[in-house]
Formats: C-alpha cells, sequence, structure tokens
C-alpha cells in the first residue's frame, strides 16, 4: 500500500494544476486527426525541461490518458480515428453518430475507457513484478503469433464480404512492404520519392477514413435534402450509466485483452481495440448488430485503448522496454530527467514514481468527467453545413498528415490513399481491414526474420516457431480463432 503515502503529492496545487491542463489538452489532441499518443506525448516533453521529475511525469502520464480516450471524439463525429487505436471505435461508433446518437456514443466510450482505464492502473500497482516476467517472456516467436492472430480478423471486420475483407487486408499488408526492408536495408516498391520511408500509418490512417468522407460530402453538393447530416441528441449520463454495466461481457473482453495486448512489448495499443472488438462479436448474441451502431463494439473497443495503457508502463518501469510507442517516449522523459528504469525503481526513486502512477489513476477520472462534458456540446456539430465541414475536416486532414513527419509526401500518401479508397468503399470494400494489415504486415515480417536468425544458430525453425507453452497457447487461440469465423461464415450461408 506504499502508493496509497504518496497520494498526498497529487493533490499539491501544482501537481493537480498540470493533471488537469495534461488531461483537457490531451483531449484536444487526441481529438485531432495526425497528433497520436506518442506525438502528444513527445511535443510535451521540452515544457517537463524546467518542471521537478515528478511534475513533467504527471503532464507526460495525464497526456498521454486523455489522448488514447481523446481520438474516440473524431473517430464517432467524423468517422476520422484521433489514432490508430481508436479504429474500431469508427465501425459503431459513426454508425450511432449517424443515426443521432453521436452523444450516447460518446458518453460509452468514455465511460468504458474510464474502467477499463483504472483496471490498467491497478493492475501496475498490484501485479507489477509478477508481469514484468511474464513480459519478458515473449519473444520473437510470440509476437509473430501475435501478429498472426491479428490477421485472422480480417476476413471478418467491417465487411460485407469475407473475400473482399481478406483482399483489402492484403492490400494493407502489401502497402506495409514499402520502404526499406528494416533486416537487410534493401529497397522495396519505391516508386516515388515519398515513399522512401515507408507509408506511415498516421498519414495512411488519415487518408483512409478521411479523404473518402470529404470527397463524398463534396459529391452530394450543397443543396440541404441531399445531404445526410449528422444530428447529436442529448443523452442523459445516467442511461449511459446503466448501459455500460449491462453491457458487462463486452467491457470485461476488451478489459481484459487490452491488458494483455498492453503487457507485450513491440505489439502496442493499436490492435488492441482491433481485437477486443473482434471478439466481443464473436462472443455477442447480437452479433448481426455489429457494425451498425451497436453499443459493445463501442464498449469494447474503447475499454481495450485505455485498459492498455497502465501495463504498457510495466516492462518499461521495471525492465526499460517499452511496451508501446508512447511508453518509449515516455522513457525519454525519465532519461531526462535522470531516472533510469530498472527493477529497483520503486526503491530508488518512490517520491516520484509513485506520484506518477497515482496522477494517472485520477487522471482517468478526470478523462471521463471532462470527456462527458465535451459529450454534451456534441449537439452543437449538427449546426455546422456540410460544406463547412466538408473543408474542415480537408483542412484537418491536411495538417495532420503533414504534422507527423514535417514532409508534404505524407501529403501525397495521404491523398493518394484516400482517393483510391474512395473508389474500393463504392465497390464494397472496406478501410479497416486495410489499416489492421498494415499495421500487423511489418510486425509479422520483422518478428519472423528475427526469430529466423535465432531459430538457425539453435534447432531450427520449426522447433522454434512450434514449441513451448506459450507459442502452443497462441497458436490454439489462432486456430481457434480460423475456425470461429470458417464457421460462422459457413452457418451464415446455410441460413
Amino acid at each position: 500500500m506504499e502508493f496509497l503515502y504518496y497520494f498526498g503529492e497529487v493533490a499539491t496545487p501544482m501537481a493537480m494544476a498540470l493533471l488537469i491542463g495534461g488531461t483537457i489538452g490531451g483531449l484536444i489532441l487526441g481529438a485531432t486527426p495526425g497528433l497520436s499518443p506518442t506525438m502528444a506525448v513527445a511535443l510535451l516533453i521540452p515544457f517537463t525541461f524546467y518542471l521537478a521529475p515528478v511534475h513533467g511525469l504527471i503532464l507526460l502520464g495525464a497526456a498521454y490518458t486523455s489522448t488514447v480516450a481523446g481520438g474516440a471524439v473524431s473517430a464517432i463525429l467524423l468517422k476520422i480515428p484521433g489514432a490508430p487505436a481508436n479504429i474500431a471505435t469508427t465501425l459503431d461508433g459513426h454508425e450511432m453518430a449517424k443515426n443521432g446518437q453521436g452523444a450516447r456514443a460518446l458518453q460509452l466510450s468514455f465511460l468504458a475507457s474510464l474502467i477499463g482505464g483504472l483496471f490498467g492502473v491497478f493492475l501496475l500497482i498490484f501485479l507489477t513484478p509478477v508481469l514484468a516476467e511474464w513480459a519478458l517472456a515473449f519473444g520473437p516467436s510470440h509476437l509473430f503469433w501475435m501478429a498472426i492472430l491479428g490477421v485472422t480478423i480480417i476476413g471478418s471486420l467491417d465487411s460485407k464480404s469475407v473475400v473482399k475483407g481478406l483482399l483489402a487486408g492484403c492490400i494493407g499488408i502489401w502497402l506495409g512492404t514499402i520502404g526499406y526492408d528494416d533486416m537487410q536495408g534493401v529497397q522495396r516498391f519505391i516508386f516515388h520519392p515519398s515513399l522512401g520511408g515507408g507509408v506511415n500509418i498516421i498519414a495512411a490512417l488519415i487518408g483512409l477514413f478521411a479523404i473518402p468522407q470529404v470527397i463524398a460530402m463534396f459529391a452530394k453538393g450543397r443543396g440541404d435534402a441531399a445531404i445526410e447530416a449528422i444530428q447529436v441528441q442529448r443523452h442523459p449520463i445516467g442511461d449511459a450509466i446503466r448501459e455500460v454495466s449491462k453491457r458487462f461481457r463486452a467491457l470485461g473482453i476488451g478489459t481484459a485483452i487490452g491488458s494483455i495486448i498492453g503487457l507485450i512489448p513491440g505489439v502496442g495499443g493499436q490492435i488492441a481495440g482491433l481485437v477486443a472488438y473482434d471478439q466481443a462479436k464473436k462472443f455477442s448474441p447480437e452479433k448481426d448488430k455489429f457494425g451498425t451502431g451497436h453499443s459493445e463494439g463501442v464498449i469494447a473497443a474503447e475499454s481495450a485503448n485505455n485498459a492498455m495503457v497502465g501495463p504498457s508502463l510495466v516492462p518499461l518501469l521495471t525492465l526499460s522496454i517499452p511496451g508501446s510507442p508512447t511508453a518509449a517516449v515516455l522513457l525519454g522523459g525519465l532519461l531526462i530527467h535522470g531516472i533510469f528504469p530498472g527493477g529497483d525503481l520503486f526503491e530508488r526513486h518512490p517520491e516520484v514514481i509513485w506520484p506518477f502512477i497515482n496522477s494517472m489513476l485520477l487522471g482517468q477520472i478526470l478523462m471521463c468527467i471532462f470527456g462527458i462534458w465535451i459529450a454534451s456540446l456534441a449537439a452543437k456539430i449538427s449546426r455546422v453545413p456540410q460544406s463547412i465541414m466538408a473543408a474542415a475536416v480537408l483542412a484537418l486532414a491536411v495538417f495532420g498528415a503533414y504534422a507527423v513527419q514535417q514532409s508534404m509526401g505524407n501529403v501525397y500518401v495521404m491523398a493518394t490513399l484516400g482517393i483510391g479508397m474512395y473508389f474500393l468503399e463504392r465497390w464494397g470494400y472496406s478501410a479497416a481491414p486495410l489499416v489492421l494489415g498494415l499495421i500487423l504486415g511489418p510486425i509479422a515480417e520483422s518478428n519472423y526474420i528475427q526469430g529466423s536468425l535465432i531459430a538457425g544458430a539453435t534447432d531450427g525453425q520449426f522447433v522454434y516457431f512450434f514449441s513451448g507453452g506459450l507459442n502452443m497457447a497462441l497458436i490454439t487461440v489462432v486456430v481457434a480463432s480460423i475456425a470461429y469465423s470458417v464457421w460462422g461464415e459457413v452457418k451464415g450461408a446455410k441460413s
């Protein structure tokens, strides 16, 4: 209970001011397409130079927590994920917004984020030593099978046709191969200078989701009767709380999957929401409602997104191994202040680490409060003419793509992918499987190559990839996921 001893450090005026400011700023940055949690934390690091170590970490932790949740705002209202972690939120969240339930969707997302986030931070507080040893057990072979597990859900993700979903996923995997091979340094498919560094995931995300929306808005013209306006009706918060409590299955699945994936170094939280969404759909008796504006999809995705925040810091604080890209930036923030993570970190710097963790606990609550307040104001979006909305979204898309690396090349990539996705959507393809393939392709490839190199110096590839309890457990889950998808497709074809 040592964390309770340092709880008072968070209640000081300076700490609370930074916590509130970081939370509000994180929500705003998270809702801005292109400004991912990693970028938000990186932008705030210079502001911590002249702060005390504990205050600097409180600011960064608050921004990390709220940016992950803030991405749901643009995902729900504009169908533009604020970060890769919010892709799954668009699948049902935006459909709810189109049905006049945008405020309800935002309330559910922030309440689910609160519960998942609190659970993740409590894991960080009470089980750090045990979880650190478990995270260290993951090697290239295990990460490869984790990526393959993600690939198994591509076919059924937000697509009326499994074949079209798989084809979209294959396009995404191919896009992930563009650039330089990380292991051998050779060029692949670089047919334009803008592709020298590969396809940036944030630029691709903005292009694939935002540009088709903008083109569709402009294509409908300026006539009010021809425009599909998004009306956001007010929704009592009490009803949202009762609904979240009733969706215990989706909440539990999202929280559990987010906690596990957040703990695994190198996987990152960007696939946590997608995997949780897929599993919640498979275990739901109302699976046919997913993708049509079903609250379970929003709850599962957002609880997973924030549940991964706390566990992603476990390998960082105890093993100096970041569990996500944002955790890697936080590592830089620690090192700047002369704090070196390790097994004895909690003994050497308890006056810094425990207030930092406590602030993340309070930050989850503040994030939910301010987020619900934002949801109550969301009705004003219905007053914005669609022509102005289209122009604003286009401006945000260009800004977001350029801001990632201050490169016009990313803007060209965003525009090209967006125009291509517009036509693919007209043919029944979906952006979500494509993005998932783009994310998982490099993860699977790099870990397979690393594993092959290790296997070559030991007992061979078959033994390395198909032996060991953890490998077999992951393979079993992969096979079960494929079998379930095939069974569901066959059952649907017969009915």
